[in-house]
């Protein structure tokens, strides 16, 4: 009954909103991106092609809003902003010259119709997997949150390798253009080959949604491939930190089981020798989805050769309590305390002991955190940068020596 009540909330904050900016999606076109995975890399993928072919765009992603030439900070923690902060964006981009507009959604903003009174022309889905149960209750219910954004659009972006395709394929409107890595899709890597300097196939299946979506809006073929080959990443999401050490150090985002999975698997492909191991260092938010911290345990113990369990935003909880939990998904594959996962409850000290465990040729891999500016003990949001601890203790490492 809560959720209907501050839902409706946002649905009046919204309409509010948008009246007093004029309604200014009318105005722009704009391209909606969802799914649990990859959502900011396809909205950057998608901004960097139509900037490379001379279109005016703006973009909102988890990492921040770019408005015309001026970048936004959406505040921590944020990946939909609530809807006087959408409206407000939309009448800038637009009052900056705009003319496209990428937005990511995600299903709490769609559920909580922050995302009202947005016209959407073309909808992406990346994909849907294991993630935020403790709102959604169900994978059918969280797919659903997701299917709002394809209502009343032209395009419907749909993954055909994914398995929310079946779900999606009858809820979807306008024109359904579906790609896939596999299969005989609309587009795939056969009719439409990529060589990206981007690592993973879950990148290549990014791309390939960029791709379709940036074709209905009319970009050749050759200009979005020239763009997508050209593409160089995004902040904290498989970047390398290199000061010099003889190990690679990893900062990514991955924070749901099939990503930590996908990023494991891309890293644990890049290791120059059978004898490297991979250091993970991770953790699960507090007051979040719990039912995912035993599957994020057993993908480690997977992909992983160690595994450092450690804080990531635990809020009202005990960072003790959830490394036990991550920790019981490890044990249940036979790992043993002390021998292939430790839990350091303080990151900073996590970080510094992964990095000091390294020996020539390992990678230490980090995840969860990112890009993001703090983390929240509590109620209290404090100030967090991942590459300044991770640089400082590699600097110590190397200093030591």
């Amino acid at each position: 009954m809560w959720q209907k009540i501050k839902n409706y909330y946002h649905f009046v904050q919204a309409f509010l909103a948008a009246l007093i900016f004029n309604f200014p999606s009318k105005d722009l076109v704009i391209i909606g991106v969802t799914g649990t995975d990859g959502k900011t890399t396809t909205v950057q993928m998608i901004y960097e092609i139509l900037k490379a072919v001379g279109f005016k765009v703006s973009m909102i992603s988890s990492v921040a809003a770019r408005i015309g030439p001026k970048t936004f900070d959406t505040g921590f923690h944020v990946t939909t902003p609530n809807p006087w902060q959408v409206q407000k964006f939309l009448k800038k981009a637009v009052d900056l010259g705009s003319q496209y507009f990428v937005l990511e959604a995600t299903s709490h903003g769609l559920d909580q119709n922050r995302l009202a009174f947005v016209k959407f022309k073309v909808a992406v889905i990346t994909n849907i997997s294991h993630e935020h149960l403790d709102y959604h209750k169900s994978w059918q219910s969280y797919a659903q949150a997701k299917a709002k954004l394809f209502k009343n659009v032209n395009f419907s972006i749909l993954n055909a390798d994914d398995r929310s395709f079946d779900f999606l394929k009858s809820k979807v409107d306008g024109q359904a253009i579906t790609y896939s890595l596999n299969s005989s899709a609309d587009f795939n890597l056969k009719n439409f080959p990529l060589n990206l300097k981007i690592v993973g196939d879950y990148n290549l299946a990014n791309a390939l949604a960029a791709a379709v979506a940036t074709s209905t809006l009319g970009i050749y073929k050759s200009k979005i491939q020239k763009a997508l080959n050209n593409f160089k990443g995004v902040l904290g999401r498989m970047e390398e930190i290199n000061l010099g050490q003889n190990f690679k150090v990893i900062v990514d985002f991955a924070h749901t089981p099939n990503a930590l999975e996908r990023s494991l698997r891309t890293i644990k492909s890049q290791v120059p020798n059978p004898k490297s191991k991979l250091i993970a260092v991770f953790g699960a938010a507090g007051e979040r989805d719990k039912t995912k911290r035993s599957l994020m345990g057993k993908t480690a113990a997977e992909g992983a050769d160690i595994s450092v369990l450690t804080a990531e935003d635990p809020r009202s909880e005990k960072v003790e309590d959830i490394c036990d939990q991550i920790a019981k998904g490890l044990t249940s594959r036979g790992k043993k305390e002390n021998k292939d996962f430790y839990q350091i409850y303080d990151r900073v000290k996590a970080i510094e002991f992964a990095v000091k465990l390294a020996q020539k040729d390992d990678i230490v891999a980090l995840f969860g955190k990112s890009h993001e500016k703090s983390i929240t003990y509590g109620k209290k949001e404090y100030p967090w940068d991942e590459f300044k601890v991770v640089k400082k203790a590699i600097e110590r490492r190397l200093n030591a020596k």
